[in-house]
């Protein structure tokens, strides 16, 4: 990690313990490629106490906005990650929205080796449940959404939150024709079907463990992925309540 990225790493850490917000323009040429972001994320990490160095974390999110596009991972603090029902009014938050998910648990240790191997076809019998998941989104950048890609991907491409509901056995499901459920304090149902992104949110298994493995560590059973938005980003404010549900799957609600 080079001086550029040390000092923007030390600066997000600074921004998470007081509530500041950075202006992405100070800070647009220390971050050059994408390995670069994720060594910021990893340094942010250790440098809040989140995990040790080379480390795994135990949560995670991973997507992207179409099976074309490059797909980003971020680990997830986890203070942040929390069960049915949470507030999360204890966060200083500027821009907050809240992304409807599906999380996905793995119910076997996967190497390094069988990551490298993986294709969407053998992905299933890793996979031990899934449920309903909140992302609660924020940045530490001023210009949010508006920010340099790479900067946005090295603040843990912008996590705040992350409610998991009831755990239920994983099964592969229609997935095309899969409704969400959002409701914003108590309004009328904003129904979204069939509208991931990647179409299953487990297609992204593969690249998700091989970028895990890169390093030579083996991914733990329990360890859990959130798998993409499947209703955009929705504006929240603070003491808003959210519920989501997917039919089939369960539900879950948080308050801001």
């Amino acid at each position: 990690m080079d001086t550029a990225q040390h000092e923007f790493a030390l600066a997000l850490a600074s921004a998470y313990r007081t509530g500041d917000a950075l202006d992405a323009q100070v800070w647009q040429d220390s971050v050059r490629d994408t390995p670069a972001a994720y060594a910021v994320q990893d340094a942010v990490a250790v440098e809040m106490g989140w995990w040790l160095a080379g480390e795994l974390p135990r949560h995670w999110k991973s997507g992207g906005a179409s099976r074309s596009a490059t797909l980003t991972h971020a680990g997830l603090r986890p203070d942040t990650v929390r069960a049915d029902g949470a507030s999360y009014a204890d966060l200083p938050l500027h821009q907050p929205g809240i992304e409807a998910e599906v999380a996905l648990r793995l119910g076997r240790d996967v190497t390094p080796e069988e990551a490298a191997t993986l294709d969407e076809a053998s992905v299933d019998g890793l996979i031990d449940a899934m449920t309903v998941s909140i992302e609660l989104v924020d940045s530490r950048l001023m210009q949010a959404s508006q920010a340099p890609a790479l900067l946005r991907l090295a603040d843990s491409q912008s996590h705040a939150g992350l409610v998991l509901g009831d755990w239920t056995p994983y099964r592969r499901l229609a997935w095309h024709q899969q409704e969400c459920e959002v409701r914003i304090d108590g309004g009328a149902a904003q129904i979204h079907a069939g509208t991931h992104s990647l179409e299953d949110p487990a297609w992204l298994l593969p690249t998700w463990l091989r970028h895990l493995t890169r390093h030579g560590a083996t991914v733990r059973s329990g360890t859990v992925v959130t798998t993409g938005s499947w209703n955009g980003v929705h504006a929240v404010h603070g003491g808003m309540a959210v519920q989501v549900a997917f039919p089939g799957i369960g539900e879950v609600s948080l308050r801001v």
